[in-house]
């Protein structure tokens, strides 16, 4: 009898925080001018190319424009600009130790989390753009995001069509059509205030404070190969675009990368599976005098989609990742006890949207790899180990381009819950001081708009 109150208490709190939160979010989208970009180029509604009527997740359409060179067009002309906003509320099973960013409290946040501006579209016939700058509403701060500048030409090989395209961009991944990798891959939307394991893999932590230039075919829509290489732009560069250059640090000479992957279409099913490679060596930190840490990432992935008659969409999409590092010049700097150790981390994800408009997504996530006294120091079991659950719900209302406020509009609204069974090494205890994986299990409720 004495928790009814209190539960009463926390929904009101809570459906006050969404509404806030909601107001804010579109109160951020409508204030700038904003004109057409992909949907208005394609002529197709947000569902043509998305799952859920929403990006980032693909369907075989989506896929097929990106292969292209984002240049497939049906409209003479558009001007390729667009706009897009999220905002949320989070709270964590228990306060967090300190705050999660200067200005926020240890638990009940809220904010803009991004604000984000596009150049997309295609010009001629072989070349196109996606670029994206935002506005971090948690830090406070702009950043250069996402680029993905491409260059292609099709021609045929023994009857077979087959599609040659350049990729260059700023981010291990940001160029792939699946949702398996880490760039795009579930959760599509974030939010910097809720707290989140410490260790991960080098290839997902690369974004936007590399470059590269990757060569790719596509052949007969179902073949995917890829090779190229990544370096990092000087560090007074990566601090003018709104980049940290010190996390994880520089890289070395030029990093190679590789990509493999097979997709067939059965009816109304499709499936993917594929392989991807990354090596590079890094200067730990901010420190490039005693020479690099080597990574060695090696993955593979895997996706499945149906896509029903009465547009019922049912999607899995899988990753695993194995890291070997040799950790030469962080043991050299006393960040690192070992000189070899390993990292992996395997995530799947499965959902399913009703009509297209409303889906439930649950991913399962585990991360774990070998113990460092030094590594790992903020934990009491010196391990990388991290697992749990996350759920989400959400709903897209115009995907199919039906809103009052135009075709270009869209809007999606969510829940979304994680659920640690382990966090920093540990279920129990993992810092020291007491603190369970689950004090961090966090409730995050929010609005993403785009235009």
């Amino acid at each position: 009898m004495k928790r009814g109150p209190r539960a009463f208490r926390f929904a009101h709190h809570l459906a006050r925080r969404c509404l806030l939160t909601l107001a804010a979010t579109l109160l951020a989208a409508t204030s700038a001018t904003a004109v057409p970009s992909f949907a208005v180029q394609t002529g197709q509604p947000c569902s043509g190319c998305h799952v859920g009527g929403f990006g980032p997740q693909l369907t075989p359409f989506g896929r097929e424009f990106k292969m292209n060179g984002y240049t497939l067009r049906t409209n003479s002309f558009n001007l390729p600009l667009s706009i897009a906003a999220q905002a949320s509320y989070v709270r964590t099973m228990k306060d967090q130790m300190s705050p999660p960013a200067p200005g926020f409290g240890v638990n009940d946040n809220w904010a803009v989390d991004q604000i984000n501006f596009f150049f997309a579209g295609g010009l001629g016939s072989h070349l196109g753009a996606f670029v994206q700058g935002t506005y971090d509403g948690v830090a406070k701060a702009w950043n250069w995001d996402s680029l993905d500048l491409r260059a292609i030409t099709t021609t045929t090989v023994d009857k077979t069509p087959v599609v040659l395209g350049l990729s260059f961009n700023n981010a291990p991944t940001v160029q792939d059509a699946w949702n398996t990798l880490p760039a795009w891959g579930f959760p599509y939307t974030s939010s910097a205030l809720s707290p989140s394991p410490a260790a991960a893999p080098l290839i997902g932590s690369l974004a936007q404070n590399t470059v590269g230039l990757t060569a790719y075919a596509w052949i007969n829509s179902q073949v995917y190969l890829e090779a190229g290489g990544y370096t990092s732009p000087s560090a007074n560069f990566l601090i003018h675009v709104g980049i940290d250059p010190t996390s994880p640090g520089l890289i070395q000479g030029a990093a190679p990368y590789g990509r493999i992957a097979y997709q067939k279409n059965y009816g109304t099913h499709n499936f993917e599976v594929g392989a991807f490679a990354m090596a590079a060596n890094l200067y730990p930190g901010d420190v490039t005098t005693n020479g690099t840490d080597h990574y060695d990432d090696l993955g593979l992935d895997g996706s499945y989609q149906l896509f029903a008659k009465n547009k019922d969409v049912f999607t899995v999409n899988s990753r695993f990742t194995y890291e070997q590092q040799r950790l030469d010049a962080s043991q050299s700097l006393g960040l690192a006890i070992n000189d070899n150790v390993a990292l992996k981390d395997f995530r799947v994800d499965g959902s399913y949207y009703w009509r297209n408009k409303i889906g439930l997504t649950v991913q399962a996530f585990d991360t774990w790899g070998s113990p460092d006294q030094l590594l790992y120091a903020g934990n009491r079991t010196f391990r990388p180990d991290s697992s749990g659950l996350l759920f989400q719900i959400d709903g897209t209302p115009f995907g199919d381009g039906n809103s009052p406020l135009g075709k270009r509009f869209n809007l999606r609204l969510g829940v979304q819950y994680t659920d640690y069974f382990s966090f920093d090494g540990s279920g129990v205890n993992y810092d020291g001081l007491g603190s369970r994986a689950s004090d961090n299990n966090t409730v995050r409720v929010f609005a993403w708009v785009a235009y």
